[in-house]
Protein backbone atom coordinates (compact mmCIF):
# COMPACT_ATOMS: atom_id res chain seq x y z
CA UNK A 1 0.00 0.00 0.00
CA UNK A 2 2.78 2.40 0.33
CA UNK A 3 3.35 4.33 3.72
CA UNK A 4 4.81 7.31 4.71
CA UNK A 5 6.75 6.59 8.24
CA UNK A 6 7.24 10.09 9.21
CA UNK A 7 3.35 10.61 9.88
CA UNK A 8 2.88 7.40 11.77
CA UNK A 9 2.78 7.13 15.52
CA UNK A 10 3.62 3.70 16.99
CA UNK A 11 2.63 2.09 20.06
CA UNK A 12 5.06 -0.62 20.47
CA UNK A 13 4.09 -3.56 23.42
CA UNK A 14 6.99 -5.52 24.84
CA UNK A 15 7.34 -6.92 27.82
CA UNK A 16 3.75 -8.29 29.91
CA UNK A 17 3.67 -10.69 32.23
CA UNK A 18 4.47 -13.99 30.56
CA UNK A 19 7.08 -16.31 31.21
CA UNK A 20 8.47 -14.80 27.69
CA UNK A 21 8.99 -11.06 29.81
CA UNK A 22 13.00 -10.91 28.81
CA UNK A 23 12.44 -12.20 25.20
CA UNK A 24 9.93 -10.05 24.58
CA UNK A 25 12.04 -6.72 25.95
CA UNK A 26 14.37 -7.65 23.68
CA UNK A 27 12.17 -8.48 20.99
CA UNK A 28 10.59 -4.47 21.80
CA UNK A 29 14.66 -2.85 21.82
CA UNK A 30 15.45 -4.69 18.53
CA UNK A 31 12.54 -3.38 16.86
CA UNK A 32 12.20 0.04 18.59
CA UNK A 33 15.95 0.52 16.86
CA UNK A 34 14.35 -0.62 13.18
CA UNK A 35 11.04 1.25 13.41
CA UNK A 36 13.31 4.64 14.23
CA UNK A 37 15.46 3.75 11.33
CA UNK A 38 12.75 3.29 9.18
CA UNK A 39 11.41 6.61 10.09
CA UNK A 40 8.20 6.00 12.55
CA UNK A 41 7.59 7.67 15.91
CA UNK A 42 7.76 5.25 18.37
CA UNK A 43 6.81 5.10 21.90
CA UNK A 44 7.65 1.86 23.69
CA UNK A 45 5.07 0.71 26.19
CA UNK A 46 4.92 -2.11 28.44
CA UNK A 47 1.22 -3.91 28.88
CA UNK A 48 2.15 -5.46 32.57
CA UNK A 49 1.84 -1.84 33.65
CA UNK A 50 -1.54 -0.60 33.89
CA UNK A 51 0.16 3.30 33.59
CA UNK A 52 1.03 2.74 29.98
CA UNK A 53 -2.24 0.68 29.17
CA UNK A 54 -3.54 4.01 30.03
CA UNK A 55 -1.22 5.91 28.01
CA UNK A 56 -1.93 3.69 25.70
CA UNK A 57 -5.63 4.60 25.48
CA UNK A 58 -5.31 8.00 26.28
CA UNK A 59 -2.31 8.67 23.28
CA UNK A 60 -3.27 9.40 19.50
CA UNK A 61 -1.01 6.27 17.83
CA UNK A 62 -1.78 5.52 14.81
CA UNK A 63 -0.81 1.44 15.68
CA UNK A 64 0.37 -0.95 17.81
CA UNK A 65 3.51 -2.71 17.18
CA UNK A 66 3.01 -6.05 18.99
CA UNK A 67 6.64 -7.75 20.41
CA UNK A 68 4.56 -9.51 23.07
CA UNK A 69 5.13 -13.33 23.52
CA UNK A 70 3.56 -15.83 25.53
CA UNK A 71 -0.01 -15.48 27.80
CA UNK A 72 -1.65 -11.97 27.51
CA UNK A 73 0.23 -10.99 25.22
CA UNK A 74 0.50 -13.80 22.35
CA UNK A 75 -3.20 -15.29 22.83
CA UNK A 76 -5.56 -13.18 21.90
CA UNK A 77 -5.89 -11.00 25.40
CA UNK A 78 -4.22 -8.02 24.68
CA UNK A 79 -5.49 -8.09 20.73
CA UNK A 80 -9.00 -8.04 22.05
CA UNK A 81 -8.54 -5.03 24.13
CA UNK A 82 -6.57 -2.77 21.64
CA UNK A 83 -9.77 -3.95 19.09
CA UNK A 84 -12.23 -2.88 22.23
CA UNK A 85 -9.90 0.80 21.61
CA UNK A 86 -10.00 1.03 17.92
CA UNK A 87 -6.34 0.65 17.69
CA UNK A 88 -5.12 -1.44 14.43
CA UNK A 89 -2.04 -3.44 15.80
CA UNK A 90 0.77 -5.86 14.00
CA UNK A 91 -0.58 -9.90 13.69
CA UNK A 92 -3.16 -11.71 13.90
CA UNK A 93 -6.77 -11.10 15.22
CA UNK A 94 -7.71 -12.42 18.74
CA UNK A 95 -9.15 -15.49 17.85
CA UNK A 96 -6.24 -16.54 15.26
CA UNK A 97 -3.94 -15.69 17.93
CA UNK A 98 -6.16 -18.08 20.76
CA UNK A 99 -6.22 -20.95 18.42
CA UNK A 100 -2.53 -20.87 17.22
CA UNK A 101 -1.47 -20.43 21.03
CA UNK A 102 -3.48 -23.82 22.19
CA UNK A 103 -1.66 -26.41 20.52
CA UNK A 104 -4.56 -28.89 21.06
CA UNK A 105 -7.09 -26.93 18.76
CA UNK A 106 -4.79 -25.81 16.83
CA UNK A 107 -4.07 -29.75 15.50
CA UNK A 108 -7.94 -29.66 14.35
CA UNK A 109 -7.16 -26.62 12.39
CA UNK A 110 -4.25 -28.49 10.92
CA UNK A 111 -5.31 -31.85 10.16
CA UNK A 112 -8.43 -30.03 8.32
CA UNK A 113 -6.06 -27.92 6.30
CA UNK A 114 -4.34 -31.44 5.26
CA UNK A 115 -0.89 -30.63 6.96
CA UNK A 116 0.77 -33.96 8.81
CA UNK A 117 0.61 -34.14 12.47
CA UNK A 118 2.17 -36.53 14.97
CA UNK A 119 -0.55 -39.20 17.01
CA UNK A 120 -0.53 -37.38 20.24
CA UNK A 121 -3.19 -37.42 23.40
CA UNK A 122 -4.92 -34.31 25.17
CA UNK A 123 -4.47 -34.65 28.78
CA UNK A 124 -7.01 -32.30 30.95
CA UNK A 125 -6.19 -31.71 34.48
CA UNK A 126 -9.74 -32.10 35.45
CA UNK A 127 -9.75 -35.31 34.51
CA UNK A 128 -7.17 -37.12 34.94
CA UNK A 129 -5.23 -39.55 33.20
CA UNK A 130 -3.70 -42.89 32.55
CA UNK A 131 -0.33 -43.05 31.54
CA UNK A 132 -0.31 -46.69 30.23
CA UNK A 133 -3.54 -45.47 28.02
CA UNK A 134 -1.56 -42.98 26.58
CA UNK A 135 1.76 -45.80 25.86
CA UNK A 136 -0.71 -47.70 24.45
CA UNK A 137 -2.11 -45.36 21.69
CA UNK A 138 1.08 -43.76 20.77
CA UNK A 139 4.44 -45.39 22.54
CA UNK A 140 6.43 -45.05 25.11
CA UNK A 141 8.73 -42.29 23.67
CA UNK A 142 6.69 -38.91 23.71
CA UNK A 143 7.33 -35.67 23.48
CA UNK A 144 5.17 -33.64 26.26
CA UNK A 145 3.76 -29.83 25.80
CA UNK A 146 1.76 -27.63 27.76
CA UNK A 147 -0.75 -26.66 25.66
CA UNK A 148 -0.78 -23.03 25.89
CA UNK A 149 2.86 -22.27 26.56
CA UNK A 150 5.71 -20.52 24.06
CA UNK A 151 9.39 -20.93 23.13
CA UNK A 152 9.09 -24.55 24.08
CA UNK A 153 8.69 -23.97 27.91
CA UNK A 154 7.30 -27.01 29.71
CA UNK A 155 8.44 -28.80 26.60
CA UNK A 156 9.94 -32.18 27.75
CA UNK A 157 11.59 -35.20 25.63
CA UNK A 158 10.87 -38.44 27.82
CA UNK A 159 10.87 -42.21 27.62
CA UNK A 160 8.95 -45.04 29.66
CA UNK A 161 6.19 -44.74 32.10
CA UNK A 162 7.45 -43.08 35.20
CA UNK A 163 9.50 -39.92 33.63
CA UNK A 164 6.33 -39.40 31.33
CA UNK A 165 4.04 -39.18 34.14
CA UNK A 166 6.61 -36.98 35.89
CA UNK A 167 6.59 -34.93 32.92
CA UNK A 168 3.14 -34.55 32.40
CA UNK A 169 2.40 -33.43 36.09
CA UNK A 170 5.44 -31.09 35.96
CA UNK A 171 3.15 -29.47 32.63
CA UNK A 172 0.25 -29.53 34.37
CA UNK A 173 1.86 -27.01 37.27
CA UNK A 174 2.21 -24.85 34.02
CA UNK A 175 -1.35 -25.37 32.47
CA UNK A 176 -4.41 -26.92 32.33
CA UNK A 177 -4.10 -28.83 29.15
CA UNK A 178 -1.52 -30.74 28.41
CA UNK A 179 -0.61 -32.37 24.64
CA UNK A 180 1.54 -35.63 24.53
CA UNK A 181 2.92 -36.46 21.36
CA UNK A 182 4.15 -39.40 19.27
CA UNK A 183 8.50 -38.48 19.78
CA UNK A 184 9.20 -37.75 16.05
CA UNK A 185 13.23 -38.06 15.61
CA UNK A 186 14.59 -35.25 12.64
CA UNK A 187 15.51 -32.10 12.01
CA UNK A 188 13.67 -29.05 12.93
CA UNK A 189 12.89 -26.01 10.42
CA UNK A 190 11.19 -22.82 10.59
CA UNK A 191 8.65 -21.23 7.83
CA UNK A 192 7.91 -17.65 8.05
CA UNK A 193 5.16 -16.32 6.22
CA UNK A 194 4.07 -12.40 5.07
CA UNK A 195 0.79 -11.27 4.23
CA UNK A 196 -2.71 -11.56 4.92
CA UNK A 197 -5.26 -12.89 2.59
CA UNK A 198 -2.68 -14.21 -0.24
CA UNK A 199 0.77 -15.23 1.99
CA UNK A 200 3.99 -15.42 1.13
CA UNK A 201 6.49 -17.75 2.33
CA UNK A 202 9.75 -17.33 3.64
CA UNK A 203 12.96 -18.75 2.61
CA UNK A 204 13.20 -22.11 5.58
CA UNK A 205 15.73 -21.85 8.17
CA UNK A 206 17.26 -24.95 10.15
CA UNK A 207 17.80 -24.59 13.80
CA UNK A 208 20.68 -26.56 14.99
CA UNK A 209 20.63 -26.82 18.74
CA UNK A 210 23.24 -27.83 21.11
CA UNK A 211 20.81 -29.16 23.81
CA UNK A 212 18.91 -32.42 23.05
CA UNK A 213 16.06 -30.26 21.17
CA UNK A 214 15.25 -26.81 20.82
CA UNK A 215 14.41 -25.78 23.84
CA UNK A 216 13.94 -22.56 25.85
CA UNK A 217 18.23 -22.34 26.47
CA UNK A 218 18.74 -23.22 22.55
CA UNK A 219 16.44 -20.17 21.40
CA UNK A 220 17.39 -17.30 23.68
CA UNK A 221 21.27 -18.62 24.96
CA UNK A 222 24.18 -17.09 23.49
CA UNK A 223 25.90 -19.53 21.26
CA UNK A 224 22.47 -22.07 21.81
CA UNK A 225 21.70 -22.78 18.44
CA UNK A 226 22.97 -22.25 14.97
CA UNK A 227 20.63 -21.28 12.33
CA UNK A 228 20.96 -22.61 8.44
CA UNK A 229 19.33 -20.72 5.87
CA UNK A 230 18.30 -21.21 3.63
CA UNK A 231 17.71 -23.99 5.05
CA UNK A 232 20.12 -27.09 3.18
CA UNK A 233 17.14 -29.57 2.20
CA UNK A 234 15.91 -30.17 -1.21
CA UNK A 235 13.51 -28.13 -3.49
CA UNK A 236 10.68 -29.78 -3.78
CA UNK A 237 10.81 -30.58 0.09
CA UNK A 238 11.34 -27.30 0.77
CA UNK A 239 8.33 -26.07 -1.37
CA UNK A 240 6.10 -28.68 0.62
CA UNK A 241 7.36 -26.97 4.10
CA UNK A 242 5.92 -23.46 2.75
CA UNK A 243 2.73 -24.45 1.02
CA UNK A 244 2.25 -25.97 4.75
CA UNK A 245 2.67 -23.17 6.57
CA UNK A 246 0.60 -20.66 4.29
CA UNK A 247 -2.16 -23.04 4.85
CA UNK A 248 -1.38 -23.33 8.87
CA UNK A 249 -1.56 -19.48 8.47
CA UNK A 250 -4.42 -19.41 6.29
CA UNK A 251 -6.88 -22.26 7.87
CA UNK A 252 -5.99 -20.66 11.53
CA UNK A 253 -7.18 -17.24 10.32
CA UNK A 254 -3.76 -15.71 10.63
CA UNK A 255 -2.37 -12.05 9.64
CA UNK A 256 0.55 -9.98 9.06
CA UNK A 257 2.83 -12.58 10.02
CA UNK A 258 3.17 -16.23 11.24
CA UNK A 259 6.15 -18.65 11.64
CA UNK A 260 5.37 -22.15 11.62
CA UNK A 261 7.62 -24.61 12.63
CA UNK A 262 8.15 -28.44 11.47
CA UNK A 263 10.20 -31.43 12.16
CA UNK A 264 11.23 -33.55 9.36
CA UNK A 265 13.27 -37.11 9.60
CA UNK A 266 15.46 -39.30 7.38
CA UNK A 267 13.04 -40.24 4.83
CA UNK A 268 11.61 -36.79 3.74
CA UNK A 269 8.02 -36.78 6.09
CA UNK A 270 7.66 -34.20 8.25
CA UNK A 271 5.12 -32.84 10.74
CA UNK A 272 4.00 -29.69 12.11
CA UNK A 273 4.62 -28.31 15.74
CA UNK A 274 3.13 -25.23 16.23
CA UNK A 275 2.31 -21.74 14.70
CA UNK A 276 3.58 -18.82 16.12
CA UNK A 277 1.73 -15.57 15.86
CA UNK A 278 4.21 -13.33 16.99
CA UNK A 279 7.80 -14.60 16.33
CA UNK A 280 10.78 -13.01 17.71
CA UNK A 281 11.82 -9.80 16.76
CA UNK A 282 15.64 -9.96 17.80
CA UNK A 283 18.18 -8.98 15.00
CA UNK A 284 19.10 -12.31 15.26
CA UNK A 285 15.57 -13.99 15.73
CA UNK A 286 14.23 -16.55 13.03
CA UNK A 287 11.84 -14.25 11.43
CA UNK A 288 14.22 -11.36 10.59
CA UNK A 289 17.02 -14.28 9.23
CA UNK A 290 14.59 -15.59 6.77
CA UNK A 291 14.01 -12.21 5.77
CA UNK A 292 17.17 -10.84 5.49
CA UNK A 293 18.29 -14.33 2.90
CA UNK A 294 15.06 -13.08 1.30
CA UNK A 295 16.35 -9.61 0.24
CA UNK A 296 14.39 -7.78 3.34
CA UNK A 297 16.08 -5.81 5.85
CA UNK A 298 14.59 -5.59 9.32
CA UNK A 299 13.37 -2.08 9.16
CA UNK A 300 11.56 -2.36 6.03
CA UNK A 301 10.47 -6.18 7.67
CA UNK A 302 9.27 -3.83 10.42
CA UNK A 303 7.52 -1.02 7.94
CA UNK A 304 5.51 -4.12 5.66
CA UNK A 305 4.06 -5.69 9.11
CA UNK A 306 2.55 -1.92 9.87
CA UNK A 307 1.78 -1.60 6.69
CA UNK A 308 0.00 -5.13 6.43
CA UNK A 309 -1.74 -3.79 10.07
CA UNK A 310 -2.95 -0.48 8.06
CA UNK A 311 -4.30 -2.28 5.48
Amino acid sequence: MGIDPSKIKVALLAGGSSGEREVSLKSGESSREALKAAGFAVTMLDPARKGDLKVLMDEPFDVAFLCLHGRKGEDGSLQGFLEMIDLPYTGSHTLSSALAMDKTRAKVFYKEAGIPVAPSVNVYRADGYDVQAIIDAIGSHCVVKPANEGSSLGVEIVEGAPALEAAIERALELDDTVLVEQFFKGIEVTAAVLGNEDPEAMPLVQMVPKNDFYDFESKYAPGGSDHLCPAPIDDALTAKIQEYACRAHKVLGCSGVSRTDFMINDQGKCIILETNTIPGMTETSLLPDAARVAGISFPDLCTRLIEYALV
